[in-house]
Order: C-alpha cells, then sequence, then structure tokens
C-alpha cells in the first residue's frame, strides 16, 4: 500500500522512458547524520547523501527513513546546486516487506502450505481466504475443505506489487542539471525521546551531596542512526498536532557512556527560550536502544533537608473503623532543598528528569531513600524534592473546635501533636491551609502567613519527646 502524501499531477511534459526506471538511495549512501531529540516524544532528523540525478524528470526512491516519519515535515533540497531541485510529488512507502503483510496481499490468490517437515511433509494448495492479522487464516483447498488456522508454513510463488524492502520516501521531481548531487533530506520523527536522570548522594552529615547527571536516550523510531551529531533540546516546545509516538518494542539497553568527574559530554547554550546540549563527537544510536550519555558531573552541593507536616494530607476519605472525624495522622514529608547557584556548587541549567538519593551506610555501601522528579530548573533557582515519609517523626492534628460566629465567619482552633521517637532533635514545619480570609487570634507559636491560604509554623522537637502548636483563627468569607 501506498499512501500519498501530496497530491499532484506527474511532472507535466515529462518522458515517460525517464520516469521508468528510480534512482535509489540507500542507507550506505549516507555522508552524514544529525539529530535534535526533544523531551517530547520526537526528533529532527537531517541526512546527506550523494545521489546522481537526471537533467530534467527524476523518479528518486529514498529508502531507510524512521518508521515514525511525519511525512508533512519533510524537506528535500541540494547542497551542491540550491534551488535546482523541484518536488511535484511525495509519497511515503510504509508497506514493507514481512510476512504478514505478504499473506495479507496473498487473500483471494493460490498459496502452498506445507505441514511437517522431511518425506513425510504434507503440501496443500489452495486459495488463501482469510490471513492471519485479520482474526485468523482460511484455506480452501483445491479438493473443496476448508482448513481453520492450519499450522504449517506458507508459501507464495511472486512478492506482491508495491511493497518496500524498508520504509521509503518517493519522490517524483525535476534537477536543472545533472549528475551527482549532495542532496540533504530533514524530517521529524516520532519514537525518539530524552530526559535527565540524576543520582545524588548524600554525606554522612547530611549536609551535601555529590550530584551526577545522565541523559537517557531512547530510540523506538524504527531506524538506526550511525555516527551522528547529536543535539537535546530542553524546554515545553510547544506542538500543535500529537506526535506520532514509538511502537513499544521491546527496549534494549544500550551502552553507558562513562565520563571523568568534570568531564561533561555535552556543551549547553542558550537558544531561542529553550536550552541546547550538543554532544561532543558524534555516536549510534541503534533501533529499540536505550543508551545513557553524561551530561553532569558536580560535587559538595549543600542541601537543607525539612520534615514537613502538611494538613493537605489529612483530607483523604479513607476512614478507619473508630477514628474520629476530625482527628487525623499526618506523615511527615521528607523534602530536601537545594540551590542551584554557582555559589552552590552547581549554577547550570538543569533539563526536567528523575532525581534518586542515595546515602552510604555504616558499612560504606550506597542504599537508595527516594526519588522525586524535577521540572526544568534554570540557574539560580531551588530545587524541592519531595523523596519519602519520615518514619519516627509522626503527628496527629485535630480541629478543636470549630465554631459560627455570625453568618459569614467561623473560629477554629486547630492542635498539631508532633511526637519525635529519634534520639536527636528534629526540626520541623507545620503546614495549615485555610480556603478564605483568615487571621489568627491565638497561637502556642509563630504562624508565618506565606500567601492568602497558607500558614506555616516551624518547630524543633526534642530528641525522644513531644511538642504541640495550638492555633486558634478567624475565618471570614
Amino acid at each position: 500500500m501506498i499512501h500519498t502524501l501530496f497530491a499532484a499531477a506527474l511532472l507535466a511534459g515529462a518522458d515517460p522512458a525517464a520516469m521508468q526506471d528510480s534512482v535509489v538511495s540507500t542507507p550506505a549512501e549516507t555522508r552524514e547524520v544529525s539529530l535534535t531529540v526533544y523531551n517530547q516524544s520526537f526528533a529532527v532528523v537531517r541526512e546527506r547523501r550523494d545521489v546522481a540525478l537526471r537533467a530534467g524528470a527524476n523518479r528518486l526512491r529514498y529508502e531507510g527513513v524512521a518508521r515514525e516519519i511525519e511525512p508533512a515535515t519533510v524537506r528535500l533540497r541540494s547542497l551542491t546546486a540550491p534551488g535546482t531541485i523541484s518536488v511535484r510529488e511525495q509519497n511515503y512507502q510504509f508497506d514493507v516487506v514481512n510476512p504478514n503483510v505478504i499473506l495479507d496481499h496473498a487473500v483471494g490468490r493460490r498459496v502452498r502450505l506445507v505441514r511437517g517437515w522431511g518425506p513425510e511433509a504434507q503440501v496443500l494448495e489452495g486459495t488463501l481466504l482469510s490471513a492471519p492479522s485479520s482474526g485468523g487464516s482460511v484455506l480452501r483447498t483445491d479438493d473443496g475443505r476448508l482448513l481453520l488456522n492450519p499450522g504449517g508454513e506458507w508459501q507464495v510463488t511472486e512478492l506482491p506489487p508495491g511493497l518496500a524492502l524498508r520504509p521509503s520516501l518517493l519522490w517524483m521531481l525535476s534537477s536543472a542539471r545533472g549528475g551527482p548531487q549532495r542532496l540533504e533530506v530533514s524530517y521529524i520523527s516520532g519514537g525518539m525521546t530524552w530526559a535527565a536522570d540524576y543520582v545524588a548522594v548524600l554525606d554522612a552529615a547530611e549536609q551535601h551531596v555529590d550530584l551526577s547527571g545522565w541523559v537517557t536516550l531512547t530510540n523506538q523510531s524504527g531506524t538506526a542512526y550511525t555516527d551522528a551529531a547529536l543535539q537535546l533540546l530542553a524546554g515545553d516546545v510547544r506542538v500543535v498536532t500529537p506526535r506520532v509516538m514509538g511502537r513499544q518494542a521491546g527496549v534494549q539497553l544500550g551502552q553507558l557512556v562513562a565520563t571523568a568527574a568534570n568531564d561533561e559530554a555535552f556543551r549547553e547554550q542558550g537558544f531561542f527560550e529553550y536550552h541546547l546540549y550538543t554532544l561532543d563527537g558524534r555516536t549510534t544510536l541503534a533501533n529499540n536502544e536505550t543508551k545513557q550519555i553524561g551530561l553532569l558531573d558536580a560535587r559538595g552541593a549543600g542541601v537543607r533537608r525539612r520534615l514537613v507536616f502538611d494538613s493537605r494530607r489529612a483530607w483523604g476519605w479513607d476512614w478507619r473503623p473508630g477514628a474520629s472525624a476530625r482527628t487525623d495522622e499526618v506523615k511527615a514529608a521528607i523534602m530536601l532543598e537545594m540551590r542551584n547557584s554557582a555559589e552552590n556548587g552547581l549554577g547550570r541549567p538543569l533539563p526536567a528528569g528523575t532525581l534518586r538519593l542515595y546515602k552510604a551506610d555504616d558499612a560504606g555501601s550506597l542504599q537508595f531513600l527516594g526519588e522525586d522528579r524535577i521540572d526544568h530548573t534554570p540557574r539560580d533557582e531551588t530545587l524541592r524534592l519531595y523523596v519519602g515519609d519520615a518514619f519516627d517523626v509522626v503527628a496527629t492534628r485535630k480541629v478543636v473546635a470549630d465554631v459560627p460566629v455570625g453568618t459569614r465567619a467561623r473560629d477554629v482552633t486547630i492542635s498539631v501533636n508532633v511526637r519525635n521517637h529519634k534520639d536527636t532533635p528534629a526540626d520541623v514545619t507545620v503546614v495549615e491551609h485555610f480556603w478564605s480570609n483568615w487571621s489568627v487570634l491565638s497561637t502556642t507559636h509563630p504562624v508565618e502567613k506565606k500567601d492568602a491560604s497558607t500558614g506555616e509554623i516551624p518547630l524543633r522537637v526534642p530528641a525522644n519527646s513531644e511538642a504541640t502548636v495550638t492555633v486558634k483563627v478567624h475565618v471570614t468569607w
């Protein structure tokens, strides 16, 4: 099946004899390939090949494009003689040779079925009425029987017309000059994506981390890219049509390209309103492969650890038998904050990805402590990571009183009892949310008003001890 992408007439006045034979360009003739891969599961592919064209009308078959190509994005130009090529028609041939496609094309035709092996093999001939891809195969044998889903080896006498050995672009074009030309073909392909993966290792004092970053690049576009120049674009690029997603084939973990400390593989630059990362050197991306390449290596970045009791975590509806309606157990979220500044040993744009936190135990073995997703983070911004929930620091939150005051106000008293079962003091932050106008009437601890709906109460709880915060607020609406 050939899907016509641009409806156009054949070359007006073209010599039919000149159009009979196609000029074929194969991946083996590729001289240069470069890729720009985006976070949103697509890439811009650019290939340069040497192709000999005739002066006048040409039929050019360009083989080996990505299976996930977006044909409407294709651009063809001559680097040898710019402006001398005019494309009149373009077709994308994606009906490639494979057993299912061949059998689909053989429906209604005579086929042969071989059952068994060797001298005892049974050979049946007849007409194929249904192919396996249609829900099951049906063979009408020459003696009139109908065989449903027969097992064995199917044989056909000829390859169906119109099939390609690999996904190909077919152009009908005219060239103002004949002879060899270097052509550049560019297009967008789905099935390629990248993300950053970070590993942060806490020191013994839990005040600094060593941060390393990797680019994790996955190619499911349907073709390989050999010795390619690679660029990665970090940012939220707007697209008005959904990108083509790669087929979820079995992805193999590719080679891990190690980098020495502070010998980063990518050069970063601001580009438009995004950030562009260019690989030093070239790399090969096999199809259905995931490859990792070093992105950054930073040592001794300062971090701050916080335990946060947020009242929003107590608003669930998973009530337990006998639980009080206005009393909740609240878990302490473990938060890490890290300033992305040069003074803190960082100070570079950090692409979106997953950050995983580790710490060495007393025996020196790294233990996994949790992970969080980070968004694209500019320099001089703060990373805030939620990596887990505390084990030994717990809290009970109670709405002690909720008293109407007139028709559009209430006085609400909230008590939060924090219990620290560790042998060291715990610094915690109690966060309360009020979804209307509010003011503090009384409190046991200072309340910092963060915004119109949020108040924070910092609290230090001694080792193996507890502390209770009680705050009374006036809420109006």
